[in-house]
């Protein structure tokens, strides 16, 4: 299905990891409600989608999306926009549109591929001018700033705070990794800290003042995040009595001990460890870390900056959301809604990471 010059290593590892996702979900039967007990099969099919999906875009030249990427950024945003206004309320959040017949579609994981693919193609270009002044350097930066910014404030409002911050960190990680100087990184630390620190201690110090400033809706996300900090909550707790409950080599399928919500997206790790114990949890971790260090392999081979960076995106996005994902169904993160990649049940999120290893094994062809 996919051409032999393309990476073998890293389509054989894709194809370990939607098993694993599919016998997950399918072992979440036991805890879902009763609408959801058939989305392992869903899942398979949105997989059957995804593979065919990357045999497509393999044969795609991927200098026409660079060319034409201020265009897709414009769609994009406008669907974000459109979002607000149209979306399908689900869990008090406007993320998604209704497809019928196919399910939902949420824009904002389109953006994640947009903004990497034009923040690429942006630090490339700057980088090419060879301009080192430290006026250019802030032009520069504050355009980044500004393509960063709009869909940004369009995610926020839905509300999606996860992905704004997934859309700030795949900035900084191009940033760093396009050879931009550490007094920037620094200067923006500072200044991400100062407003950090403002903010918290506006709703210790005057909470009535924090509410009228920022809204009810900026409140309870806080108040998540508190929850998260004293381990306390009600999905945590029993994620990891789930998890706890796994042992050495897993309670085995579909006898997950309890339920929790968003099981089969946002705690699937939880589902997984309590199916395949200790073991199986290090065994997919070790696989997930292989498949990272693949894609740095072929960022490394490839000779073109623009797909260098593309690539570095995608790794820091990537661990960026294992990490997040893993690390909240322990209580060592913060609980964000955060999906695992590959792993989770979703239709457009899963397809739009499978588009973006179909860019992947493009470059990899690259002699």
């Amino acid at each position: 299905m996919v051409k032999n010059k393309c990476d073998k290593q890293l389509l054989t590892l894709l194809i370990i990891l939607s098993i694993i996702s599919i016998i997950t979900i399918f072992s979440a039967q036991n805890i879902l409600p009763e609408y959801m007990q058939k989305i392992y099969i869903k899942q398979t099919l949105w997989y059957i989608l995804g593979f065919i999906t990357i045999t497509c875009i393999i044969k795609i030249n991927i200098n026409w999306i660079y060319e034409h990427i201020w265009i897709i950024y414009t769609i994009g945003n406008f669907l974000l926009l459109l979002l607000l206004f149209i979306g399908k309320p689900i869990n008090g959040a406007k993320c998604w549109f209704q497809i019928y017949g196919l399910g939902t579609f949420q824009p904002s994981e389109l953006m994640k591929i947009i903004l990497i693919i034009l923040l690429a193609k942006q630090i490339d270009n700057f980088n090419k001018k060879q301009l080192t002044s430290n006026l250019e350097e802030f032009k520069f930066l504050f355009k980044i700033f500004l393509i960063i910014l709009l869909p940004s404030i369009f995610t926020f409002l839905e509300p999606d705070t996860g992905n704004v911050l997934i859309y700030i960190l795949i900035a900084l990680i191009m940033l760093l990794i396009g050879g931009i100087r550490i007094r920037w990184f620094i200067l923006a630390l500072l200044i991400i800290i100062s407003i950090i620190l403002t903010i918290i201690g506006l709703y210790f110090l005057n909470l009535n003042l924090f509410q009228k400033i920022l809204g009810d809706n900026f409140f309870l996300r806080i108040n998540r995040l508190l929850d998260w900090s004293n381990k306390d909550g009600y999905q945590l707790e029993k994620s990891l009595v789930s998890i706890g409950s796994g042992g050495i080599f897993g309670k085995g399928i579909k006898k997950v001990p309890l339920y929790f919500p968003e099981a089969q997206t946002d705690f699937i790790f939880a589902v997984y460890a309590s199916s395949f114990g200790f073991i199986g949890s290090i065994i997919l971790i070790f696989l997930i870390i292989l498949f990272d260090i693949k894609l740095i392999f072929i960022a490394k081979k490839t000779k073109q900056k623009t797909n260098k960076y593309f690539i570095a995106g995608i790794v820091g996005m990537l661990i960026f959301q294992q990490f997040q994902n893993i690390g909240m169904t322990f209580g060592i993160m913060p609980i964000t809604g955060i999906t695992l990649p590959f792993i989770s049940y979703g239709g457009s999120s899963l397809i739009l990471f499978m588009i973006m290893i179909g860019l992947v094994l493009n470059i990899s062809k690259e002699k």
